[in-house]
C-alpha cells in the first residue's frame, strides 16, 4: 500500500475566503462547467457515438444519440467533479490542477459535492426512462468506478492505478452499444479492451512529462516509481496488445474493410511512435529530447480516427 500525506497549502490558496468574496455570475457558471472536464468528455463522446452507429448498422435514432450523449456527459461530469472534490487537497499542490475551480475558491468543496452528486443522479434517472435500464446502469457503475475505485482507492496507492481505474472510461463503448439493442455483444467487449490496452500508454506518456508533480504529492504513477524504461516498455507492450485487439472486429463480422485499413494503418503509426519513444528512452534521453508528449497527442488522433471508422465502416460494406 503506498499512503503519502500531503502538505498544507499556504493559507489563502485553496479557497480562500477573499477568492469567494468576488465570484462574478459568469465566472461562476464556467467554474462548474470546467468541474465537469469537458474536454475529457468529448473524448468519451468519440467513443459512444460511432459504436452506436455499428450497432444500428446504419444511423440510430438522433433522438437516442442526443439523449445518450446527454447522459454520458450528466454521468462523466458528475464523476469528474466528484473526482476534484476528493482531489483538492493534491490539486492544490500540482502545478498542472492549480487553477481548478476548487483549488481558485470559485467553487466550494460543498458546492461541488452538492454538483456532483446531482449530475450522477439526473444522468443514471435520464439513461434510465428516456434510453434503458442497462445503459443507466452502466453509466452508474463508470461512475462509481472512477470515484470509488480510482480516485479513492487506487490512485494513491498503487502505480497500477490508471490500468484498472481506466476501466470507468471503457464504459461509454457499451453505453453506446447498450443504448441501441439493449444488450451485449461481442463487438462493444472488443471495443472495451482497446480501449482499456490504450488508456495506459495514453496516459503514461503525459505522466512521464508531469512526473515532478505526482511525486511532490505522493501519487505513485508508473513513470514516478519507475525508470523511463521501464515505463517505455510497458508503453510497447500495451501498445502491441491493443492494436492487435482492435483488428479482431473484422474477422467476427463486425466490420470491414474500411475499418481494417485505418486499424492497421493507424495502429502502425501508433507502434512506430512508441518504439520510437523506447529508443529515446534506451538511449537516455530526458527533457524535450525524449519527445514523450509527441505519443500522448497522437494517441487522441488515433482513438478518433478507429471510431470514425467503427461509424462508417457499416456504409461501405
Amino acid at each position: 500500500m503506498y499512503v503519502t500525506a500531503v502538505e498544507s497549502r499556504p493559507p489563502g490558496v485553496l479557497g480562500s475566503s477573499s477568492s469567494r468574496g468576488q465570484r462574478p455570475f459568469g465566472a461562476r457558471v464556467k467554474a462548474f462547467v470546467a468541474l465537469t472536464k469537458p474536454r475529457i468528455i468529448e473524448l468519451l463522446l468519440i467513443t459512444t457515438v460511432p459504436v452506436m452507429f455499428l450497432a444500428q448498422q446504419g444511423v440510430p435514432s438522433l433522438r437516442l444519440v442526443l439523449l445518450t450523449c446527454l447522459g454520458g456527459y450528466l454521468s462523466a461530469g458528475g464523476a469528474n467533479a466528484l473526482n476534484m472534490y476528493i482531489d483538492r487537497d493534491i490539486d492544490a499542490l500540482m502545478d498542472r490542477t492549480a487553477q481548478r475551480p476548487l483549488v481558485t475558491g470559485m467553487v466550494s468543496p460543498r458546492e461541488c459535492l452538492a454538483f456532483g452528486i446531482t449530475l450522477g443522479i439526473v444522468s443514471t434517472l435520464l439513461f434510465g426512462f428516456t434510453v434503458n435500464w442497462l445503459s443507466a446502469w452502466l453509466s452508474l457503475g463508470a461512475l462509481l468506478f472512477y470515484v470509488v475505485v480510482y480516485t479513492m482507492i487506487l490512485k494513491r496507492r498503487t502505480s497500477q492505478n490508471i490500468v484498472w481505474g481506466g476501466i470507468a472510461g471503457c464504459l461509454p463503448v457499451l453505453i453506446g452499444w447498450s443504448s441501441v439493442t439493449n444488450s451485449m455483444s461481442w463487438a462493444p467487449v472488443i471495443l472495451f479492451l482497446v480501449m482499456f490496452f490504450w488508456t495506459p500508454p495514453h496516459y503514461w506518456p503525459l505522466s512521464m512529462k508531469v512526473k515532478e508533480d505526482y511525486a511532490r504529492v505522493g501519487v505513485p504513477m508508473l513513470p514516478v516509481i519507475a525508470s523511463n524504461k521501464v515505463v517505455a516498455r510497458q508503453i510497447v507492450i500495451y501498445s502491441w496488445v491493443m492494436v492487435l485487439i482492435s483488428l479482431l472486429l473484422t474477422p467476427l463480422g463486425y466490420t470491414g474493410w474500411f475499418y481494417t485499413a485505418v486499424a492497421v494503418a493507424a495502429g502502425g503509426w501508433w507502434l512506430w511512435e512508441a518504439h520510437a519513444l523506447q529508443n529515446r528512452a534506451k538511449a537516455e534521453a530526458t527533457g524535450v529530447k525524449l519527445k514523450e508528449m509527441r505519443l500522448f497527442h497522437w494517441s487522441i488522433t488515433y482513438v478518433s480516427l478507429l471510431f470514425v471508422a467503427v461509424a462508417v465502416d457499416p456504409f461501405l460494406r
